[in-house]
């Protein structure tokens, strides 16, 4: 089985076909920027994006992302390494504390502003809700969201 990861194709050995897409992500790729959390889907710690909508990777099988385009945080990135304009506003706005939650916030929020540029509260509130931090840093997450990236 062949997964579409960042732009590049990763093959999987057939008996992880079974395991959680977070789980071959960190332990048969080494992409361990997607972090396990609560591992019931719950906590949003683990999103990725899968065909540019957030998905929580602890909880979707490997093999139902076969044949389509997965983004982690390692790929959200520019190809040269250039941080993508959200990972820099993040940075501006100082909005991490401990950093545990911020790949999977940076995925939910990367798949909002894919599919509406200039959300309102409303559609932030409903984009982050499965996205939880114990530091209490949703409120500058938010403002960034709110501000967009122009």
């Amino acid at each position: 089985m062949d997964l579409q990861i960042n732009g590049r194709r990763h093959a999987v050995a057939a008996e992880w076909r079974d395991e959680s897409l977070l789980h071959v992500l960190r332990e048969h790729l080494g992409l361990v920027g997607t972090k396990f959390g609560c591992g019931m889907g719950l906590c949003g710690a683990c999103t990725v994006m899968l065909d540019g909508v957030a998905t929580r990777s602890c909880v979707l099988p490997v093999s139902a992302a076969a044949g389509h385009e997965l983004t982690t945080i390692e790929g959200l990135a520019g190809a040269d390494g250039t941080p993508h304009p959200l990972q820099r506003q993040w940075l501006e706005h100082q909005v991490p504390q401990c950093g545990y939650c911020q790949a999977g916030q940076l995925m939910s929020a990367a798949a909002l502003l894919k599919q509406n540029p200039r959300p309102d509260a409303a559609a932030c509130e409903a984009a982050m809700a499965g996205n939880l931090c114990r530091c209490g840093t949703q409120q500058r997450i938010r403002g960034v969201l709110i501000q967009g990236l122009a």
